[in-house]
């Protein structure tokens, strides 16, 4: 899909590399449990079929996540007004828009394509920003949608939960096969559980780290094409920093609820415990993406954000 968007090649190539370590660590992953286990290919097919789930349905499972519907213009002409312009801006497809009915200030794009798209944004996000922040944010997921990060980002992610699920077969297949058991294989049984877990955790832990890369670049990115688009950079960063300072308002269950959703928000959901380091983290630093905000403030001639 062409679209005024900015061609990001930096998130493209980074989202071509992420997916193509990912699929060499799986299929390792794979041969090494066709070695140890004969039943693999009942719980790859089980996953294949999560994974094909997720992919095809994957704006109404993040709908039906978030308690939120689709809405019509006559319902919320405000906000289909800024998403209208800012498609015609954009010369792309207008994608259906969303709305959840909760207080926690925040948005996401889903969908494996534009003619699937949606852009979901809350109530609590619409009642705390004016027109010009409410636009940068949209700006920022249309370009989700418009980079295509949103598809690659629902199948990396949920390539970690294969690792869970052969695991956790794996686990209770030993523990109960081994059980019955009189003929003296019980140790080379457990054994075969205890490599089965060490390997699962090995590529939880490397495609964890591999996705949480791929999220913060393309946070970034958002941010840099949203901006451009808009030409108003100031006016994201305040979107920014207001959003940040109002999630401390939230209650501490509410975040901890949303927190599933990190990776696919405008901005972090945090609970009580923030990310032991960067490494960890779904997105950049505040302060770095209001830094990258002001060096396009400055690139396009206007003055630095200060929110």
């Amino acid at each position: 899909m062409r679209t005024r968007f900015r061609p990001d090649r930096q998130l493209t190539a980074r989202m071509v590399f992420t997916m193509f370590l990912l699929g060499l660590v799986y299929v390792a992953f794979v041969a090494a449990l066709i070695v140890l286990i004969k039943s693999v290919f009942v719980v790859v097919l089980i996953a294949g079929g999560l994974l094909a789930a997720q992919y095809w349905f994957s704006d109404r499972i993040a709908l039906y996540a978030m308690r939120a519907k689709v809405v019509t213009p006559e319902e919320e002409p405000r906000l289909h007004g800024v998403i209208d312009r800012l498609c015609a801006t954009a010369d792309m497809p207008k994608p259906r828009v969303a709305v959840a009915d909760t207080d926690l200030p925040n948005a996401f794009a889903t969908g494996r394509n534009t003619r699937r798209a949606v852009v979901c944004v809350t109530t609590g996000l619409l009642r705390r920003l004016d027109t010009a922040e409410l636009e940068g944010v949209l700006a920022h997921e249309l370009s989700h949608v418009a980079h295509r990060d949103v598809v690659v980002m629902t199948v990396a992610s949920f390539l970690g939960v294969l690792a869970g699920l052969v695991a956790r077969f794996a686990f209770y297949s030993g523990l109960f096969g081994g059980r019955g058991r009189r003929d003296g294989n019980d140790n080379n049984a457990y054994l075969v559980v205890l490599l089965v877990m060490v390997v699962s955790a090995v590529v939880y832990a490397v495609s964890f780290l591999l996705v949480r890369a791929l999220s913060r670049y393309r946070e970034l990115a958002a941010d840099r094409s949203g901006a451009m688009l808009t030409g108003r950079p100031s006016a994201l960063a305040s979107a920014l920093t207001k959003v940040s300072g109002e999630m401390a308002r939230i209650p501490t269950r509410d975040l901890r609820t949303a927190e599933a959703f990190n990776a696919f928000f405008f901005a972090p959901a945090l609970g009580s415990r923030a990310s032991l380091s960067t490494l960890l983290s779904t997105h950049p630093t505040l302060q770095r993406r209001l830094d990258q905000l002001a060096a396009i403030s400055t690139e396009l001639g206007g003055p630095a954000p200060n929110p």
